[in-house]
């Protein structure tokens, strides 16, 4: 019998949606940092999926557990927990966008310094990394890793300042991109944001102690106070002193850029109740739904979301077009690596894994499907076909989002641009015939700032960082240029 990869076909299956590359932690000063660290990378889970790590300090040494898969599934344990001593500790959740799904790549990373040990890790993605790496490796380096977040190492090692956080800061200058990063040293927490605050990183308090993370949900789930967003551009150096006092420097660029934050925080990354910027994830996405039931109304029956994306948008847009909500798709939450051998047959189940029909809610109606956004559309044909056969008399689709033009290369993990369902098709009614939809509509990008902003997009100046729906990037894309010439990092497979 030929043996076929049940986790690819769970990865097919989840192959139309749009994944984020990582979520991070840190906590300085406190008796149960790993603990804690541990309690907010499970609310960052939906940053990553792949591989969770973390790294403590005990005063004397360092300590790490770094382990492939959710958090939920090594961190629980006490004894893992009781491995990783100390009061101080960082942690990161990783989906892969640079580098192969392998052990060596898990974040975060540690190197020992002429200062001592340092750890690091990052949300995001630089778009220099590869560029960087050849040059250094050319300067006779070594990387043991496929991760970007290594080059850093690297540059901090060659600095040529003096204590640690000036390395620190002398490396990341160097970076480009979007990310949101923490580094930790024998007396250190530092947290870093890059200059246009693509990536997000709040700070936040617990009993007294310093906090950084992705997001305030992983403040919530701990009790921790908020204190306020790290900057575009800002370093922030935390350090423990000998009478046990911790001091916070903040340093600022010289020149600091306006702040634009990924729209897809938004649209779909963060969680629901998370404060994004300022600004609370879920009321935005209601917002996203009501102006698309103004700029694309409907006549239907129900309006039903897209679960778990576009349930907020489709409350918005029953809202403001007085058609009734109801939940006609229920998600299996439990759909993770299968005991099942994908036959033929039993791909051809497909999206039903994930979700089912809610049939009483749907048979005999005219059926307006909210979904957050569509990548390449075979999730929405599935869908549509779902609902088709549990009895609908239409299925129209209302994406809370624009049309996807665009890969990203700021640590979303998007496919190629020919294979978006937006360069396939000449418009959206080509589109919603490929899916098998009555009718297809996307929210604008005016629309979607509205949504988030409260006014409409500034092209001489954009607010947020939006370039997969106008392919307007905000810095440069050197990795992807000399990607164009051929230039390419060597890959070693790992089967540990």
């Amino acid at each position: 019998m030929t043996q076929t990869n049940s986790s690819t076909f769970l990865e097919d299956l989840d192959g139309d949606t749009l994944h984020e590359e990582c979520g991070v932690f840190g906590i300085l000063g406190h008796p149960d940092a790993a603990t804690l660290t541990a309690l907010g990378l499970h609310a960052l889970q939906h940053r990553g999926q792949e591989a969770a790590g973390i790294v403590s300090f005990d005063g004397k040494q360092f300590h790490t557990e770094k382990h492939m898969g959710l958090v939920g599934d090594h961190y629980t344990n006490p004894v893992t927990l009781a491995k990783l001593p100390g009061s101080a500790s960082i942690g990161h959740t990783r989906y892969s966008t640079t580098g192969e799904v392998a052990l060596r790549n898990v974040q975060p990373l540690f190197a020992e310094l002429e200062e001592g040990g340092i750890a690091i890790a990052h949300n995001g993605n630089f778009t220099n990394g590869l560029t960087l790496r050849r040059q250094i490796i050319a300067t006779g380096a070594i990387c043991q890793s496929t991760s970007d977040t290594e080059v850093v190492l690297h540059l901090i090692a060659r600095s040529r300042h003096s204590s640690t956080a000036d390395r620190f800061i002398d490396a990341i200058r160097q970076m480009e991109g979007g990310y949101s990063m923490l580094a930790m040293t024998r007396t250190k927490l530092i947290a870093a944001r890059d200059p246009i605050g693509i990536r997000p990183l709040v700070m936040g308090e617990l009993d007294g102690k310093p906090i950084f993370c992705s997001e305030t949900c992983a403040l919530d789930i701990i009790g921790a106070k908020y204190i306020r967003d790290v900057e575009n551009g800002e370093v922030i150096i935390c350090e423990i002193q000998p009478d046990g006092s911790i001091t916070v420097d903040s340093r600022r660029p010289a020149r600091p850029q306006p702040e634009r934050p990924c729209l897809f925080e938004y649209v779909y990354f963060a969680r629901p109740d998370s404060v994004v910027s300022g600004r609370n994830v879920y009321q935005t996405r209601k917002n996203m739904g009501a102006n698309l039931a103004l700029e694309a109304p409907c006549e239907g029956d129900v309006v039903v979301p897209v679960p778990d994306g576009g349930t907020p948008a489709a409350l918005g847009y029953a809202q403001a077009s007085g058609i009734p909500f109801e939940y006609g798709i229920i998600r299996n939450h439990y759909v993770g690596r299968t005991f099942i051998e994908p036959t033929q047959q039993i791909r051809a189940f497909g999206v039903k894994l994930k979700h089912s029909a809610n049939r009483a809610m749907i048979e005999g109606k005219r059926v307006i499907l909210v979904d957050d956004s569509i990548v390449r559309g075979t999730t929405s044909l599935k869908i549509v076909q779902m609902i088709r056969d549990a009895g609908a008399k239409e299925v129209h689709i209302r994406v809370a989002s624009p049309m996807i033009y665009h890969p990203d290369f700021y640590g979303i993990d998007t496919p190629d641009a020919e294979k978006l369902l937006a360069n396939q098709y000449a418009g959206a009614e080509a589109m919603a015939k490929y899916i098998g939809a009555d009718s297809l509509a996307f929210l604008s990008i005016d629309g979607l700032y509205r949504a988030v902003g409260g006014e409409p997009r500034n092209p001489e100046n954009p607010q947020f960082t939006d370039h997969y729906f106008t392919g307007d990037y905000p810095t440069r894309l050197l990795d992807k240029e000399g990607e164009k010439a051929g230039r390419k990092v060597s890959v070693l497979a790992s089967h540990g």
